[in-house]
């Protein structure tokens, strides 16, 4: 069975309803993006960045997946999936598939400021006050600005095995998500799908752009793979 690796950004969630959050001047719903995710900001505001991410994590739980997620669930029927995804939601899993890398972290998540690897599920509001089982704040379990990707070598490792590389909805603009693509065999086929495509062609001779938003581009991309 060949390898496909997808590779999603804040694209295709935002088409099931879910903020971007970033508008064209770089903000964050009105907030530098320094002062809600870094260590930093945190350290500055905690409660700040926790309302922040709070108010994230509601929206995230009053939305469901939509058609692009739910093609990639049937891709994987016909192919061996990994999606590798820039976004913190959680539309991936409950679309169905089964091989899904979090570079940024998982907004459904909560950890220790204490310890990188003690995480845990976490659907509610975190407030400055809750503690982890030795006594430390708990944060959300997401990537900020100026930390560590730590499942960076997970990802390039996995891309490195793609037999076809899809890009959906991401600017292919953000280090070190963006560098992925290099770590592609050569040759390896590329399909770029974005509304607004970034991408130049000269990335390699197999480049496919597919000028669509995810909704409408990836299903018509999985039919064709599937061979229907």
């Amino acid at each position: 069975m060949k390898n496909i690796v997808v590779l999603t950004g804040a694209g295709i969630s935002a088409e099931s309803g879910l903020k971007t959050f970033r508008d064209a001047n770089g903000l964050w719903e009105g907030h530098d993006v320094m002062e809600v995710a870094s260590p930093q900001g945190f350290h500055n505001n905690p409660q700040l960045v926790l309302e922040f991410y709070n108010q994230r994590r509601r929206q995230l739980l009053s939305v469901y997946p939509n058609q692009a997620h739910l093609a990639l669930v049937e891709l994987e029927k016909h192919y061996n999936v990994h999606i590798i995804t820039q976004n913190v939601d959680d539309l991936h899993e409950r679309a169905g598939s089964s091989q899904v890398l979090h570079l940024h972290g998982e907004l459904l998540k909560a950890r220790s400021i204490a310890s990188t690897d003690d995480v845990f599920a976490c659907k509610n509001d975190i407030l400055l006050g809750d503690k982890c089982k030795k006594g430390y704040q708990i944060r959300p379990h997401i990537v900020w600005f100026g930390e560590a990707v730590p499942l960076l070598e997970d990802a390039i490792t996995i891309t490195e095995k793609a037999d076809y590389l899809i890009i959906i909805g991401t600017s292919m603009q953000v280090y070190p998500a963006a560098s992925l693509i290099d770590f592609a065999k050569t040759n390896t086929p590329i399909f770029f799908i974005d509304p607004k495509p970034a991408i130049k062609g000269a990335v390699n001779g197999n480049l496919t752009v597919i000028s669509e938003n995810a909704v409408k581009g990836v299903p018509t991309l999985v039919a064709s793979l599937i061979g229907k």
